[in-house]
């Protein structure tokens, strides 16, 4: 489910995770706006978009670009590099994009998480660095074309940045717009060295881990299971990790959207927002690192958020239908037809209908559709990477991707349920040749687990059926090599489920891996 990097790719791609922490303050803080009006109205700086309101529906890209500079070009210094561990490489990626659709009123939001290494057609990068790739990538191609257009025309260094910057904030609000389908009214923008002094200034992030985060080489994050208030150094590990995660940057993606749901949940559970000596050093780095459109009139969309909590605010990640190297990378194959359709349903559903009074006149005991299903499969005597191309397949056909993994030898392949997924767990069991499914108390409710043994030498061809029989074309490009995973035709893949705050949960956060 993951890939191994070297360390040159790691300390050169994972640099940036979240540009959303004072995004997200954005959405919530209407209550600073009548102390501190002169600050919030000098926020902004981008001219890349603009025509749309402030106030009703709307869609807001949040990008976290890796950057080791300033927003002038300026290198960071190497003092503040060793404490980020963020190594000394670094482009000018946009480790997060994360789309967020405001429903009317400002008291609901859905937002998706898109995946970095998403492979799709580029806009506004003018071909440099090819018209297709990981779709991360766009803002430093188009930045790195302006920024060569602008050599030698007599500007300083601090212009030449600045303007190479805006085209990468246009080529990838224009990128994740032909991805989705759907238009960006708005935008937010944090780099590397904003994200760590705004956690600075806010004194930490709590996360809630089910399971150790463990990546000192990488990220260098060294974090226990459980409740945890982090440093500013250690949340940027937190959200910068994705090695040794069951699902790398998928997993990652849930760690971002959780920050956010801390950042909701602490202006409005301690004070943030009615206290100036809190207020004000926030304003002073947001004013310096927080990049947004002009267009975006801060102070009225300020007054129409006060309503917005973290159970209101759903995250997803967009789903991907495999792996796949694309001219000598690894990356995400995507069904961009399928993308479309997810976010279109999310962000513009259709009017709910009435409930009707009448009952059936005999109830019957309802079958658990198979989204509502997680499966988690352990390779014990397949042939390798059996377990990871398995569970694609079952989510190609609507399974929630779970747990991938390896487990002691097995003399046959197995398959066990918990609570309500008896009648999925049997669907899948006769996938196999000879394989029943049974209870089994030490399996979580709605999970299924398929323990895989020398019996199976290939993905069932059941399984494969049934995904192309519900799947339309899929648009990718074609690969420079051919796959180990399923096939680009299907419509659905892994997408790591949906981040939702329980009721009552402590700091607002769910658990995340």
């Amino acid at each position: 489910m993951f890939r191994a990097h070297s360390g040159a790719a790691i300390a050169g791609k994972a640099g940036y995770a979240l540009g959303c922490v004072f995004a997200s303050l954005i959405m919530v803080v209407s209550g600073f706006a009548y102390y501190v009006k002169s600050q919030v109205s000098s926020i902004g700086g981008s001219n890349v978009i603009s025509g749309s309101p402030s106030v009703g529906a709307m869609n807001i890209l949040l990008m976290g670009l890796e950057s080791r500079t300033y927003w002038s070009g300026k290198p960071l210094p190497r003092s503040i590099v060793d404490v980020m561990h963020a190594g000394s490489q670094g482009g000018n990626a946009t480790n997060t994009l994360i789309l967020i659709h405001i429903f009317a009123g400002g008291q609901k939001a859905v937002g998706f998480s898109i995946p970095r290494d998403d492979w799709v057609d580029m806009v506004g990068t003018q071909g440099y660095g090819g018209a297709q790739g990981k779709i991360d990538q766009a803002y430093g191609f188009a930045m790195a074309n302006k920024q060569q257009q602008l050599a030698g025309k007599g500007l300083t260094s601090g212009q030449v940045a600045w303007q190479g910057n805006e085209a990468g904030r246009l080529a990838a609000i224009e990128t994740v717009q032909a991805l989705t389908g759907v238009h960006i009214d708005h935008f937010a923008e944090l780099n590397l060295v904003g994200f760590y002094r705004l956690a600075q200034i806010f004194g930490g992030v709590m996360v809630c881990l089910k399971q150790p985060a463990y990546d000192p080489n990488f990220s260098g994050a060294q974090i226990p299971a459980g409740y945890h208030l982090l440093n500013a150094a250690q949340a940027l590990a937190f959200v910068r990790q994705r090695e040794n995660l069951t699902n790398g940057d998928l997993d990652r993606t849930h760690r971002q959207q959780a920050v956010i749901d801390y950042v909701i949940w602490k202006l409005a559970h301690q004070g943030v927002i009615t206290d100036l000596a809190q207020l004000n050093p926030l304003m002073t780095v947001a004013k310096q690192y927080l990049i947004t459109d002009n267009g975006w009139n801060l102070l009225e969309f300020l007054s129409e958020m006060k309503s917005l909590t973290g159970k209101n605010l759903t995250f997803r990640t967009l789903p991907i239908v495999g792996y796949q190297k694309f001219n000598g990378q690894d990356a995400n194959v995507v069904n961009t037809d399928n993308i479309k359709q997810v976010v279109h349903q999310a962000f513009y559903p259709p009017p709910a209908r009435k409930a009707t009074a009448k009952k059936p006149a005999t109830a019957k005991k309802a079958t658990l559709p198979p989204s509502a299903i997680t499966v988690d499969v352990y390779n014990g005597g397949a042939p390798g990477g059996m377990a990871g191309r398995l569970s694609q397949a079952l989510t190609s056909v609507g399974y929630q991707a779970g747990k991938v993994g390896n487990i002691a030898a097995q003399s046959s392949t197995k398959v066990v349920y918990g609570t309500g997924a008896a009648d999925n767990a049997h669907r899948i069991a006769g996938y196999f040749t000879g394989v029943t499914a049974s209870p089994s108390s030490s399996v979580a409710a709605g999970h299924v687990e398929v323990l895989l043994g020398p019996d199976v030498t290939s993905v069932p061809a059941g399984i494969s059926s049934s995904a192309a029989a519900g799947s339309g074309s899929a648009s990718s490009p074609t690969p420079s090599t051919s796959s180990t995973t399923p096939s680009a035709s299907q419509s659905n893949g892994p997408s790591g489920g949906a981040v939702t705050v329980k009721a009552n949960a402590p700091y607002g956060i769910p658990c995340v891996d």
